[in-house]
């Protein structure tokens, strides 16, 4: 392997490395993503350094140029990214869905329960609410604004 490549391939795989840990330290990148991202800067450092390993590795897939399964290794680090965060977004796509009933369900149980404070109140003709049916509900609709 041609030393500038290699020389790019350390540089590019360290700023990588170097980069994630950084984004750990501010607290922006979540650890559990952080471990894949810090894993594949790890190989592709490890892999850029060592290229007796690079050769062996390329020989034994058939790819004639080392730089090339680098690129190779790189790309499935990718796809194998690309499929956990898949994952993650089905995951909580699902949750907001989730979410989103039930929110629905208790709007729903909290509109039921003001239209029979309601109707307590109309029935009753003085403004005082009956044995405190509303009390609950009114400081739940209070809280909610």
């Amino acid at each position: 392997m041609d030393i500038r490549i290699q020389l790019l391939a350390i540089i590019g795989s360290a700023g990588l490395l170097l980069f994630v840990l950084e984004l750990v330290r501010r607290k922006a990148f979540m650890e559990r993503y952080a471990l894949l991202w810090l894993l594949a800067a790890i190989v592709m450092l490890g892999l850029s350094i060592w290229k007796g390993a690079l050769e062996e590795i390329a020989q034994l897939v058939g790819i004639a140029y080392p730089p090339n399964a680098l690129f190779l290794i790189g790309f499935g680090f990718v796809l194998i990214l690309l499929l956990h965060f898949s994952l993650a977004v089905s995951r909580l796509s699902d949750q907001t869905k989730v979410l989103a009933q039930r929110l629905g369900l208790v709007e729903q149980r909290l509109a039921t329960a003001e239209q029979r404070r309601d109707f307590r109140h109309r029935q009753t003709g003085n403004g005082a609410d009956v044995q405190n049916g509303g009390s609950d509900v009114e400081s739940y609709a209070e809280a909610r604004e």
